[in-house]
C-alpha cells in the first residue's frame, strides 16, 4: 500500500479518496473496500465517474498488466455495496446511541454542536429540510462546527437500517460508532459525485485521456 495512485487520474490522494481493487482467483477484478485482501492492488479515486473509465477505457488490464474481467456492472455492484455499508454502519451506530432520530431531536443535537452529519430521507418535505438548515446554519455561525447535510437513502431504506418506521430526519453524533458510520456515508456521497459543483469537477479530471499503470 506504498503508492496510492488513481490508474485513471494519475494523481496521488489520500487512502480514504479512493478505492483498492484486486484480482480475486477467476481473474475478475474485485473492489476491496477494507484493503485486506491478497495480491498486488490498484486504485481508483472514489467516485462513480472514475470507476466507469477504468472498466470502459481497460485500465484495470493495463495497471496489473494481465488481462482481467471486469465485471459489466461494476459501477452499480460498487454503488450498492457502498450503500449497504453505510446503512450497516448507521445500524451499529444507532444501536450504540450513535444516533438521533427525529426533527425535534436532530435539531436539538445540531444546536448542541454534538453532530457529526445530518441525514434527510430522499422524500423529506423542503419545510423539514429548510428548519435544519438554519439549525446547521446557526450552529455554525455561533461558533460550532460546520455540519454537512446527506440526502442518500429513501424513507424506507432508513427505516429498515435503524429498526423504526418513517425515518426522515436522522442525526449522526460524535463518538466512535458515529464516526464510522459518518466515514462509510461520506464515501458514498463522495462516490456519487457529492454537489452538483463536485461532478462538474469529476468530470473534467475523469475525461484527462492520460492513464496511470501505477500499482502498488
Amino acid at each position: 500500500m506504498n503508492d496510492r495512485t488513481c490508474i485513471v487520474s494519475r494523481q496521488r490522494r489520500e487512502p480514504d479518496e479512493l478505492i483498492r481493487f484486486v484480482v480475486g482467483p477467476d481473474a475478475t477484478v474485485v473492489a476491496d473496500l477494507k484493503r485486506n485482501l491478497p495480491g498486488r492492488g490498484c486504485w481508483v479515486t472514489a467516485d462513480r465517474l472514475h470507476v466507469e473509465k477504468a472498466a470502459a477505457k481497460n485500465l484495470f488490464s493495463r495497471a496489473f498488466k494481465r488481462q482481467v474481467a471486469v465485471p459489466d456492472q461494476l459501477a452499480d455492484q460498487l454503488d450498492a455495496l457502498l450503500a449497504r455499508n453505510a446503512l450497516g454502519a448507521l445500524g451499529l451506530a444507532r444501536k450504540a446511541g450513535g444516533l438521533a432520530l427525529g426533527a425535534a431531536k436532530v435539531d436539538n443535537e445540531v444546536r448542541s454542536g454534538n453532530v457529526l452529519a445530518v441525514l434527510h430521507a430522499t422524500e423529506a418535505a423542503d419545510d423539514g429540510v429548510r428548519k435544519l438548515t438554519q439549525a446547521r446554519r446557526a450552529t455554525a455561525f455561533l461558533g460550532g462546527p460546520k455540519i454537512p447535510a446527506f440526502k442518500l437513502f429513501s424513507e424506507s431504506e432508513l427505516g429498515l437500517a435503524l429498526g423504526g418506521a418513517n425515518v426522515i430526519h436522522a442525526a449522526v453524533l460524535a463518538g466512535d460508532a458515529g464516526r464510522m458510520a459518518y466515514r462509510r456515508v461520506v464515501l458514498l456521497d463522495r462516490y456519487r459525485g457529492g454537489s452538483p459543483e463536485d461532478r462538474a469537477m469529476l468530470a473534467a479530471i475523469a475525461d484527462d485521456t492520460n492513464a496511470a499503470e501505477d500499482m502498488e
